[in-house]
């Protein structure tokens, strides 16, 4: 008997999922799932596939988070906000402060809600940024600041790693809204320094203080938003003194806030969650 299951299709900042609640329909596959149901011809459309769990302990949900190439990522920052949309929008919870179990640990989620009891935005506490990940980054000590990398066709760029729980290299370019992110994304995510390939984000500083940012995402590619990207983007302009340690990122599906947090070094990130649409889909 084919076995059918309910979806919901949902969006931060254009950062697109396919979320399912396996505490009502388990997933077996969600490797060959994400890449059947993510594809924006045949399937359902999406950066990838999300699944809602139940909570380790010290958390109350969990998330695991598929790209759409099947590969799974340790966390999503547009994700986590939409699933604490989800978790209170669809009854799962009454609360408006929620313990979230990643492959990246447990984040804490805090919910914005409006005066019709529909959560607007939610600011995900990031916790700090690590700058050092030798398994991220093949370097002496793992980290890099304004350093050198060279892509797979052998160009050189000059960025600064930052990992959120995922790495990051950050390439602050003079036009990231008219940057070859298609072509040069991919010879930076593949690049050998990073020996698990790496998130890619090409950044321009605008003259009111707020950062263009514009993302190849490892195992997705071009996405509308990236949050844990938007996050690594504005410690790398801290960083880098091209700004304080609060910044609004501006992505092809929207803008963050993020505030690297001074007084503990934990990074704040808020911004909208939206649902597009419910469904139902046979497995295959």
């Amino acid at each position: 008997m084919q076995t059918t299951i309910e979806f919901t299709k949902m969006h931060g900042a254009g950062n697109d999922y396919i979320y399912v609640n396996t505490l009502k329909y388990p997933i077996d596959n969600p490797e060959h799932l994400s890449e059947l149901w993510s594809d924006r011809h045949k399937g359902i459309g999406g950066d990838g596939l999300v699944l809602i769990g139940k909570g380790a302990a010290g958390a109350d949900f969990s998330m695991r988070i598929f790209n759409n190439d099947g590969s799974e990522a340790r966390m999503c920052g547009n994700a986590s906000r939409c699933i604490g949309k989800y978790l209170y929008e669809y009854g799962l919870t009454n609360k408006t402060e929620i313990r979230l179990s990643t492959l990246s640990g447990i984040k804490v989620l805090k919910l914005h809600v409006d005066d019709t009891n529909h959560v607007d935005s939610v600011t995900v506490d990031m916790e700090e940024p690590r700058l050092a990940v030798p398994t991220q980054l093949a370097t002496p000590d793992g980290s890099m600041t304004e350093g050198t990398v060279t892509a797979t066709d052998g160009k050189t760029y000059v960025g600064t790693f930052v990992s959120m729980g995922n790495p990051h290299f950050v390439v602050f370019v003079d036009d990231a809204e008219n940057f070859d992110v298609a072509g040069v994304g991919p010879t930076l995510e593949f690049a050998p320094i990073f020996p698990g390939r790496c998130n890619i984000e090409f950044a321009t500083v605008r003259p009111d203080g707020s950062i263009r940012m514009r993302v190849w995402e490892r195992g997705s590619g071009i996405t509308m938003a990236c949050g844990t990207g938007a996050c690594a983007t504005a410690v790398a302009a801290a960083l880098t003194h091209r700004a304080l340690r609060h910044s609004h990122i501006v992505m092809d599906g929207g803008t963050l806030s993020i505030e690297w947090r001074e007084s503990d070094g934990r990074v704040l990130m808020t911004g909208p969650a939206a649902k597009v649409f419910d469904g139902k889909i046979d497995l295959p």
